[in-house]
């Protein structure tokens, strides 16, 4: 029977309609200046295959999880449009953009280990697409000392948020291995 879409596809399916409207003009920082939502996508079906699929708000909130924090959306209307479940979770992984980046970088490895067991997998996901990103398609801007402190630092992240899923914390290991290999591999500046 086709019926209308199951409310948790259709859930996913509004996040990534909502998401992909918020960050229409946002791109990577790389050379390819890729459009942000790819990054979202990727966080998603990391998210997506390390529950199996059962956890459309998680899926949603992968989704979402930049849009406080990079496009001034609040927590109210994510929470009226997508549910307080979504809601929290985007919140849990949403940085205080108020604060110093040091501070924000700092709070986060304070706070990792404190997630709920759904914020650490979300917040690993993410940590696992960007030194991905890191690897692939570095900010043009970067010099290697500060993508060796980067992938420094997401380890430290990491620490605290591992155990929720030996997938995911497998994935985090090889994204920040092949990010280190690949900052070695750069060549030297002229």
């Amino acid at each position: 029977m086709a019926d209308a879409a199951p409310a948790p596809l259709a859930l996913a399916v509004r996040a990534l309609a909502f998401a992909t409207l918020r960050h229409t003009d946002q791109r990577r920082k790389g050379r390819r200046a890729e459009p942000y939502v790819n990054h979202l996508a990727e966080v998603a079906l990391l998210v997506s295959e390390a529950t199996g699929g059962a956890d459309a708000e998680l899926v949603a909130a992968a989704l979402l999880h930049d849009v406080v924090e990079d496009q001034g959306v609040a927590l109210a209307e994510i929470a009226a449009t997508f549910g307080a479940d979504v809601a929290h979770l985007v919140a849990e992984v949403t940085d205080d953009k108020a604060l110093a980046p040091e501070e924000r970088k700092r709070l986060q490895v304070v706070h990792a280990p404190h997630l709920s067991a759904r914020g650490k997998l979300l917040k690993l996901a993410d940590k696992v697409a960007n030194l991905r990103s890191l690897a692939e398609d570095p900010p043009v801007d970067w010099e290697a000392a500060r993508a060796v402190a980067y992938v420094a630092w997401a380890r430290e992240v990491a620490a605290g948020l591992t155990g929720v899923s030996a997938a995911l914390d497998a994935a985090f290991d090889a994204a920040a291995t092949a990010a280190l290999e690949a900052i070695a591999a750069q060549p030297a500046p002229v």
